[in-house]
């Protein structure tokens, strides 16, 4: 008789059994039970109280659950911080997505929104034209940070206050423009946009192949996509364009 032999690649991309149930927990509470005792909570999520506790005390440190004198557990303040991230990613999207599709109709070209993410930056929105030749990114897709214009842009303007006026030193410089830094194909053109709370949140970019982005495009996509960004920054709150 023949023996499977385990395939280690599947092995590794199994969940994690203590992670699911930590996350079962959390999906107990709702605006019925903002509260529950141990005992209620095991049963709800089929474990016994022992597994449940040590659950939640990981859930404690970690600020996902609190428990108060009575010792009735309920959701924790770190739960509260990613419920305001996702529905700030709504109220982003909502802003930034339509000018980008506008940004993409005016400049023939591919649009992006970058956030930096540690030592790369994530494309946290995309919209692509309908050239065949074409930049291929993904939202979610991460790049390096410090090769591209869009990633300059998020090193350079990192610390600047949303609230004052750019110099006229700093919007001169704007748009960044980069020519094969990151692919020696591709070329792009990105500038800053702000929040009045958040400072800098991202850099917006239209990105093509270098054949097409010739000195002459780059002029006349120059003021378009520093238009955009001033007023995406501007509906946001931040003077920085102003």
């Amino acid at each position: 008789m023949d023996t499977a032999t385990p395939n280690p690649a599947a092995a590794k991309t199994r969940p994690v059994d203590a992670a699911l149930r930590a996350l079962k927990i959390l999906k107990v509470f709702n605006h019925r039970a903002p509260e529950l005792t141990l005992s209620e909570i095991s049963v709800l999520t089929g474990m016994v109280k022992s597994t449940t506790l040590r659950m939640l005390l990981s859930l404690i440190e970690e600020g996902f659950v609190t428990v108060n004198a009575s010792k009735r557990y309920m959701l924790g303040p770190e739960v509260y911080r990613l419920g305001c991230c996702y529905a700030d990613s709504f109220d982003l999207e909502s802003r930034i997505r339509p000018r980008m599709k506008a940004l993409v109709k005016d400049s023939d070209e591919c649009v992006s929104f970058f956030q930096r993410l540690g030592s790369q930056r994530m494309c946290l929105f995309r919209e692509n034209s309908l050239q065949v030749l074409r930049e291929h990114v993904a939202e979610g897709d991460t790049v390096a940070l410090d090769r591209g214009a869009a990633g300059r842009v998020l090193i350079d303007f990192e610390k600047t206050n949303p609230l004052e006026s750019g110099s006229h030193q700093q919007r001169a410089t704007l748009p960044y423009i980069s020519h094969g830094e990151r692919n020696s194909e591709i070329g792009g053109l990105a500038a800053p946009v702000f929040s009045n709370n958040k400072g800098l949140i991202g850099a917006l970019a239209i990105s093509g192949p270098v054949a097409r982005l010739t000195p002459e495009r780059i002029e006349r996509l120059r003021p378009l996509i520093y238009a955009t960004a001033a007023e995406l920054s501007s509906l946001l709150g931040s003077r920085f364009y102003v």
